[in-house]
């Protein structure tokens, strides 16, 4: 058996949490909790490209506005 989350031809849905972290799921995989989906179901490309325009800024939402945020 191979690895769902690595069929290039498989269908995928994309999922954000709360932090505004992406990641490519597989379709027939129960979306785990804390997960919503924004994307798909849709090819594989589709879900990569839908990531890469949607998802500039790597770190979690909490590390970025801290970061973000004015020193005094």
């Amino acid at each position: 058996m191979s690895n769902p989350f690595e069929d290039t031809d498989g269908t995928y849905v994309v999922l954000v949490n709360d932090e505004g972290q992406h990641s490519l799921w597989p379709e027939d995989i129960d979306v785990p909790g804390g997960w919503t989906t924004v994307h798909g179901p849709a090819g594989h490309a589709s879900c990569v490209e839908y990531v890469e325009e949607n998802w500039a800024d790597m770190r979690p939402r909490s590390l970025a506005e801290a970061m973000d945020r004015p020193r005094p």
